[in-house]
């Protein structure tokens, strides 16, 4: 059976994440834990934590740090939800 391209309808996002979700999603899809991510970044396991938790707010410096260790563009983490659709 061929599948006509033109059938498929587009996914839409469903679900809000996070920069701190996200920041955990790729940490674990890494196979990293905290603590090696914070032997790789020199940002403490403790403020990982709260970063992932959203208790502290990722921001520009912390994102370029974490971002050059997980080898992911900061836009990937700082803006999660964002989408061609959403910019129009």
């Amino acid at each position: 059976m061929k599948t006509n391209i033109d059938s498929f309808v587009k996914a839409k996002v469903n679900v809000s994440i996070t920069p701190g979700e996200m920041l955990k999603t790729l940490r674990e899809l890494q196979g990293l834990s905290q603590k090696e991510l914070s032997e790789i970044t020199g940002i403490s396991q403790s403020n990982i934590s709260a970063l992932e938790t959203n208790i502290r707010n990722i921001g520009r410096d912390r994102a370029l740090v974490l971002a050059n260790a997980l080898k992911v563009h900061p836009a990937v983490i700082l803006f999660p939800d964002y989408s061609m659709e959403t910019a129009v």
